[in-house]
C-alpha cells in the first residue's frame, strides 16, 4: 500500500485491506476523514452509523491495514482520541489471485452501493439551490469508446495528468466548492454481449 502516484492515492493491493475496507461503516468512515480531516469516532459517530465504540473498533481495524492514523495534531487524552487519513484518496489495484479478485470484487460492491445513491441525492438537494453557472457546468456524460487495454491506460493516465494540480494543490480559491468526479471505467466482456 504504497501511495506513489501523481494524485496522492494509497495503492490497496492487499486482499484483507481490501474485505477490511469493503465494510461500509469503514468505507465511511475513510470517506469522511478523507473529505474533512481529523475526527474522534465521536465525532464520526453519527456520520458513519455507528456508535463511538464502534466506530473507534472500526478506526483501529483500519489502522492495522495503515489506512488511518493518529492524527498529527491530535493530543494526548486517549479518551479524545483524533484519527486521520493516511492518504487524501485510494486505488484498487486488482490481484491475479482468486482471493484478490474476490476481495476487489466485494469492495467494489461495497463502493457502487455507496455511489449508486450520489447522483439521486445531488439532483434532489443540491441541484435546484445551484447558482446558474454551477449549474450549467454540472452533468452527466455515458460515453462508449471501444479502445484496447493499453489505449484505456493512456486515457487513465492522461485523466489523472488533467486532475493532479487540483486534487494535490494546498490551497483552496476563495470563490471554490468541492465537486464530486465519479468515473466508473467498465470494460465490456469480450464478446460484446453487455447490456
Amino acid at each position: 500500500m504504497d501511495p506513489g502516484n501523481r494524485l496522492g492515492d494509497m495503492e490497496i493491493t492487499d486482499p484483507k485491506a481490501m474485505r477490511a475496507l469493503a465494510h461500509p461503516v469503514r468505507l465511511a468512515v475513510l470517506e469522511r476523514l478523507q473529505r474533512y480531516g481529523p475526527a474522534t469516532a465521536t465525532e464520526l459517530s453519527p456520520h458513519v452509523g455507528a456508535t463511538p465504540s464502534v466506530a473507534s473498533w472500526h478506526l483501529r481495524h483500519l489502522a492495522g491495514f495503515g489506512l488511518v492514523r493518529d492524527a498529527v495534531e491530535g493530543g494526548t487524552d486517549r479518551r479524545e482520541r483524533r484519527w486521520e487519513a493516511v492518504a487524501r484518496g485510494w486505488r484498487l489495484q486488482v490481484p491475479e489471485d482468486e482471493d484478490g479478485t474476490s476481495a476487489a470484487r466485494a469492495l467494489s460492491w461495497e463502493m457502487f452501493a455507496r455511489a449508486a445513491e450520489l447522483p439521486e441525492r445531488w439532483a434532489t438537494e443540491t441541484e435546484p439551490a445551484l447558482e446558474p453557472a454551477w449549474r450549467r457546468l454540472s452533468g452527466l456524460a455515458n460515453t462508449r469508446i471501444t479502445v484496447t487495454a493499453e489505449e484505456l491506460a493512456a486515457i487513465e493516465d492522461a485523466m489523472e495528468a488533467v486532475l493532479a494540480p487540483y486534487v494535490t494543490r494546498e490551497w483552496t480559491p476563495s470563490d471554490g466548492r468541492g465537486v464530486r468526479l465519479l468515473r466508473y471505467v467498465l470494460p465490456e466482456s469480450a464478446d460484446g454481449a453487455d447490456a
